[in-house]
């Protein structure tokens, strides 16, 4: 029986040509690398080990562009980085025990951010596998275990004809709304071995989409139509699906209020008459929430961030849209509806009726001019000028890149565009090996990476990187001396910090010592000195001695 649908399984006459003709002295690695090609990747991040050499040795065969980093979990950050802003797959190259497992809490922040890494990860030889007993350098008794509750999924490799296939099934994985890190395990040996397979030349790793059931976006517009309070939340799965524009358009056709996450910044114009901005942490942006009698939540969990720390109660209908079926109701009942954002929200501008509704704007004014007097009533000067200095000297299409620090906590509130932060997990470090990455997948646009002095000492070492690869990245770092949000943590709940002082390095010395330029600034200077620092090529550093405060985002007394 045939079908007009089949597929055209007849190999190209190219394709028969490389086949039959497979270049000399190809290896497992030559397989690993020939896939990754063929499925159309270009960059591979990553840090040589022992039982990975053969990946490594491969790629000088390979036209795969090769950025190395000097920890692996600055590595992870950056493929992290490379996905989040190409959304594509960043391949990232580690090695076996200790090499893989420091890149377990970037794969975690990757996870919690949806960023599609492809983990390919080396393995000691398939006669040691299975107990740990065998006394191979760097052994685990199961390593992919380990990475099973971080990643979406784990594709084990045993024998060359496997890598393909595993690889392909990978990269379909990561992309797969919700998108994510992925993880190859390949023992050394089979990377090693003379590859006797032909050349690959043709993989197909499509993701499959995700389609909304038509019964539930047919409730879902009908509840939207009639509600009388409307307001939408839109997470980071808007952004990803680049969905903001059919965002809009619901959002207008609805007259509904619109609140970005902190991972959803960019979502919705930050000036539009129905944006309530980012102010996830305010209270007056949650009673607002609250009072909604139809709130449809669109790529988000309401995680811990997104529903101002669990104290979020909402009293209306909640219609969530997500693509992480585990997310779907996991902290408050709802429609829940199984879909890729994008999808989604097409479905629901298609379907819902239009409301009218003249006094919404005046609603979200009333609501941002609140949070404004409350800001402005606790003498937040210096945060706030230092914010808008950065915002003023970054160029309009320049991604930010930010670590866990009181300056990224100003941002994800009061930061009017899309930015990039560890917010997913929490972990210090993310800031300047992501804009690595970025700058790896984009080199003619200058990138801008924010830390605190903490969080700074986690990724000094890829100052090397950042001048090795001449990469276009300004590394501002805010030095207060200390772990500075732990800081006042512990002094706001137990009268005093401990743990929070640290002895830091002269940054300015430390980055000419890499060969950096790098300039010491003040809050006054800070946006020139910022300025000509993105505009200047390769990597840069500017310090600010500065100790920062968060604002309070209830009422005081």
């Amino acid at each position: 029986m045939t079908h007009d649908h089949d597929l055209e399984l007849r190999p190209t006459a190219a394709q028969t040509e490389a086949a039959l003709n497979p270049p000399p002295g190809r290896t497992g690695g030559d397989l690993v690398v020939e896939t990754l090609a063929g499925l159309g990747a270009s960059t591979v991040f990553g840090l040589p080990g022992q039982h990975a050499l053969g990946l490594f040795d491969a790629l000088r065969r390979s036209d795969l562009r090769y950025v190395g980093l000097r920890v692996e979990n600055n590595a992870g950050f950056a493929a992290d980085a490379y996905g989040r802003v190409t959304g594509e797959v960043a391949p990232l190259f580690l090695s076996t025990g200790p090499g893989a497992l420091t890149s377990l809490s970037a794969l975690q922040e990757a996870a919690a951010g949806s960023a599609p890494v492809l983990a390919i990860v080396s393995q000691v030889p398939v006669a040691g596998l299975g107990g740990g007993r065998h006394g191979y350098l760097h052994e685990l008794r199961d390593q992919q275990a380990v990475f099973r509750d971080v990643v979406k999924s784990v594709h084990p490799v045993r024998t060359q004809s496997q890598i393909p296939s595993a690889i392909a099934a990978a990269w379909e994985s990561a992309l797969s709304a919700p998108h994510g890190p992925v993880y190859v395990e390949i023992p050394q040996d089979v990377l090693l071995a003379p590859a006797s397979l032909p050349q690959v030349t043709a993989v197909d790793a499509t993701p499959h989409e995700l389609a909304p059931r038509p019964e539930l976006t047919a409730v879902a517009a009908d509840l939207l139509a009639k509600a009388e309070r409307p307001a939408i939340i839109a997470g980071g799965g808007v952004v990803r699906a680049d969905a903001a524009g059919k965002l809009r358009a619901l959002a207008e056709k609805v007259n509904a209020p619109v609140v970005c996450t902190f991972g959803g910044k960019g979502a919705f114009p930050w000036e539009h008459p129905l944006s309530l901005q980012s102010w996830m942490e305010d209270r007056y942006v949650t009673d607002f929430l609250e009072d909604a009698d139809v709130l449809l939540v669109v790529g988000s969990g309401l995680g811990e961030l997104s529903s101002n720390y669990h104290t979020f109660k909402p009293r209306g209908r909640v219609v969530q849209i997500e693509a992480d079926a585990g997310k779907l109701e996991s902290n408050h009942p709802a429609l829940g509806i199984h879909a890729d954002a994008r999808l989604a929200l097409q479905a629901l501008a298609e379907t819902v009726e239009e409301r009218e509704d003249d006094k919404a704007a005046g609603r979200v004014a009333e609501v941002l001019n609140a949070v404004r007097a409350r800001i402005d009533s606790q003498e937040l000067t210096l945060e706030q000028d230092v914010l808008a200095s950065v915002r003023a000297a970054l160029p309009p299409k320049s991604p930010s890149f930010w670590d866990m620090t009181i300056l990224a906590y100003w941002a994800w509130s009061a930061w009017p565009g899309p930015l990039h932060s560890a917010q997913g997990a929490g972990g210090l470090g993310y800031g300047f090996p992501a804009a690595l990455g970025a700058a790896a997948a984009d080199p003619t646009t200058p990138v801008l990476a924010v830390s605190g002095d903490g969080g700074a000492l986690y990724s000094i070492a890829e100052l090397a990187t950042a001048k090795q690869e001449s990469l276009n990245v300004t590394w501002l770092i805010v030095d207060d001396g200390g772990y500075g949000i732990l800081r006042e943590y512990m002094n706001d709940t137990f009268g005093q910090a401990t743990a929070t002082e640290l002895t830091r390095p002269d940054y300015v010395a430390l980055a000419e010592s890499f060969g950096v330029p790098a300039v010491r600034t003040s809050p006054e200077a800070l946006r020139e000195d910022l300025a000509a620092a993105l505009a200047a090529p390769g990597p840069r550093v500017v310090v600010l001695p500065a100790v920062l405060r968060m604002f309070a985002p209830t009422h005081l007394g």
